[in-house]
């Protein structure tokens, strides 16, 4: 970093990425805000710059204050790090430190030592407090240490499930004919085998993914697991809409042996909600009426399957929005990319599952496949050669959204 960036951000003020510091402050204050940090996006702590942005500069010598940093990094974080340390003489020849933590670190949450604890903490605009146990749970799931579609839904046990889709998926999907009966202790250990119940001090109960897949009235137990879908008039949210459904249901269909679906899933009445809102164009061609669906339907079809298999169910209180505008649909998903993915790899055609069981059962029913490549070798692909557009993905601190447009700009 040379002169002229840490002007730069200085003169852009402290936010969620940049803090200003003395270096003569305690030990835990630095741990804390590095942590703060560590478990958002990254970013510098300015050692030698006052709060109205002043440099007062460091109060020891840099190489002493180097030290001081490592010595904090090493033994007031958990699990410790290795910052990257810089010094930058001011115009006057006043030395500032600068302590950088990377982006998209590993290991999170990462804890700040707090008398004889260790508290993780969460960077909130420029401010860095304590996490709370749900914010805590989404970072140990960022980083793969945990998982959240495994964890016991209270209140439900076995026959949360329905019977119905789990003997279809086993008997029609897997081509298993000896499934057994509910009830019987086979049945049981089969839903525990496959990650769909767990138990938990005796008593059977479904996780989340179980009841997201299969479950009977998930809605219920589980009220993040739908999705809003919203047609507006305009190009803008409004008060006047053309359709407005709160669309819910198991994540898979119930089909018969012989082909046609019993039941649809939320998965296909999702889809449907677009086929029936959004209106096909027509040209001709050679003399024939050509008619163009608004969107491809298979680039629909694999960005509702993405954003309900790979949202973050942690995230208690919102659904998967899809918005349907007169020129555009927007499909948003709560929470954002997952395991170090970011929009670049994401596009490049890099793998990834946040929710590996659901990740699973999608492929078995055919609507993943196992290559995880359906950004790169379909919906790109897919929308240029529709209207010439190029899909948008824009990532945000708690949400992910993906949106196409019916024209080319």
């Amino acid at each position: 970093m040379n002169l002229t960036d840490l002007l730069g951000l200085i003169a852009g003020g402290e936010n969620s990425r940049v803090e200003f510091k003395r270096d003569d402050i305690p030990p835990e204050r630095l741990a804390s805000r590095l942590a703060g940090l560590l478990n958002l996006d990254g970013g510098h702590v300015l050692l030698g710059i006052e709060d109205d942005r002043s440099i007062s500069g460091l109060s020891r010598a840099a190489v002493k204050a180097e030290e001081w940093v490592m010595q904090v990094a090493s033994d007031h974080l958990q699990p410790s790090i290795i910052p990257t340390w810089e010094v930058v003489e001011s115009e006057n020849g006043v030395a500032v430190g600068i302590v950088t933590v990377p982006a998209n670190a590993p290991d999170k949450p990462y804890k700040a030592k707090q008398g004889s604890h260790w508290v993780t903490k969460v960077r909130v605009g420029t401010t860095t407090r304590d996490a709370t146990r749900e914010e805590e749970q989404r970072l140990y799931q960022q980083s793969g240490g945990l998982r959240y579609g495994l964890k016991p839904v209270l209140g439900t046990d076995l026959d949360s499930l329905d019977y119905r889709r789990v003997r279809d998926y086993f008997a029609r999907v897997l081509a298993d004919v000896t499934v057994p009966e509910p009830g019987s202790e086979q049945w049981s250990l089969l839903l525990r085998n496959l990650e769909f119940v767990t138990e938990v001090s005796g008593h059977v109960y479904a996780t989340v993914d179980g009841m997201l897949l299969f479950g009977r009235n998930n809605r219920r137990f589980v009220p993040q697991c739908g999705v809003r879908a919203v047609c507006y008039v305009g190009v803008e949210p409004d008060y006047a809409t053309r359709a407005d459904e709160d669309i819910k249901g198991a994540l898979v269909p119930l089909g018969s042996m012989d082909g046609p679906l019993v039941e649809t899933g939320l998965i296909e009445r999702t889809i449907d909600f677009v086929r029936r809102n959004t209106e096909p164009t027509a040209h001709l061609e050679r003399g024939r009426r050509i008619d163009r669906d608004a969107y491809p339907a298979d680039v629909v079809r694999e960005l509702v399957v993405n954003a309900l298999v790979h949202r973050d169910y942690s995230i208690i209180g919102t659904d998967v929005m899809l918005s349907i505008f007169s020129d555009r649909l927007e499909i948003q998903s709560p929470g954002k990319l997952p395991n170090s993915i970011s929009v670049d790899r994401l596009l490049a055609g890099s793998r990834y599952a946040r929710n590996q069981t659901l990740m699973n059962v999608m492929r078995d029913y055919g609507y993943v496949d196992g290559r995880g490549m359906g950004i790169r070798l379909r919906v790109l692909p897919r929308m240029r050669a529709h209207n010439g557009s190029e899909p948008e993905f824009v990532e945000e601190q708690h949400r992910f959204t993906v949106r196409l447009r019916q024209q080319a700009p």
